[in-house]
């Protein structure tokens, strides 16, 4: 049986489900009516710096929002694919918590969209690390699958061990923006052995989601320690204000 009508009959047997329901889609890793819907993908006018939606149609000019005029952001340009909220919260937490390491895969392609504006030929992609606590427990990085996938997606080269973050965090959750800066400060470092990959290389550095920016700040100024050139920031789900 050729390849083609092997796919066919699981195709039959296994017919396509959406990504966060169990609606039948056309195809795979695609999302049925009522979850595209209710997952925002982030699209015209952005933050350069943290891919935040801006008012207003991309005309092409570069554009901050008032948090990245007013914070000093160690990064050079950011984005995000999906507004963090809705189904969008829901993709987040199912690979986050819920082994739904399955859903790297379509996250990584949205990523990939959202980031074509600041990707550079010869990039390094670096996840944000995970205590090895944390690691032990959930068993994965997410922000090492979500790179995984994208260096796929895109043909850049990944390298998910070259930060190390040194002790365990509590949650950031509930916290002001202050309070979650202080969290992670001098909390994420570059690996002694193996962070000196980034002399010399542009690094995009990855998590599952931006909210205030302290998490992404953190391995960004690790990322230079180590001597990167410099540094632009990828999430899949940014937290907006408004949101």
């Amino acid at each position: 049986m050729g390849m083609e009508r092997l796919q066919a009959a699981l195709r039959l047997i296994y017919p396509p489900r959406c990504l966060t329901c169990e609606a039948s889609v056309i195809s795979d890793f695609g999302l049925c009516a009522s979850c595209w819907r209710d997952t925002t993908f982030i699209g015209g006018m952005v933050c350069d710096r943290c891919g935040t939606p801006l008012p207003g149609d991309d005309d092409g000019e570069i554009a901050e929002c008032d948090d990245c005029l007013t914070i000093a952001r160690p990064w050079a340009r950011g984005r995000a694919a999906l507004l963090y909220g809705g189904n969008a919260r829901r993709i987040v937490l199912a690979l986050k918590h819920g082994d739904r390491q399955d859903l790297a895969r379509p996250a990584a392609a949205w990523m990939a969209r959202a980031a074509n504006p600041i990707l550079t030929p010869g990039m390094l992609i670096v996840p944000v690390p995970l205590h090895w606590t944390r690691l032990l427990r959930r068993r994965y990085n997410q922000a090492a699958l979500l790179a995984h996938a994208l260096a796929r997606e895109t043909g850049l080269e990944c390298h998910p061990d070259l930060l190390l973050r040194a002790r365990r965090t509590k949650t950031q959750d509930g916290r002001n923006r202050d309070a979650r800066f202080a969290n992670l400060d001098g909390v994420i470092h570059p690996h002694p052995r193996r962070g000196a990959r980034m002399q010399g290389r542009q690094v995009l550095l990855i998590d599952d989601v931006m909210t205030s920016g302290a998490t992404l700040a953190a391995g960004t100024e690790a990322c230079l320690r180590a001597g990167a050139t410099s540094v632009c920031i990828l999430a899949l789900a940014r937290v907006a204000k408004d949101a």
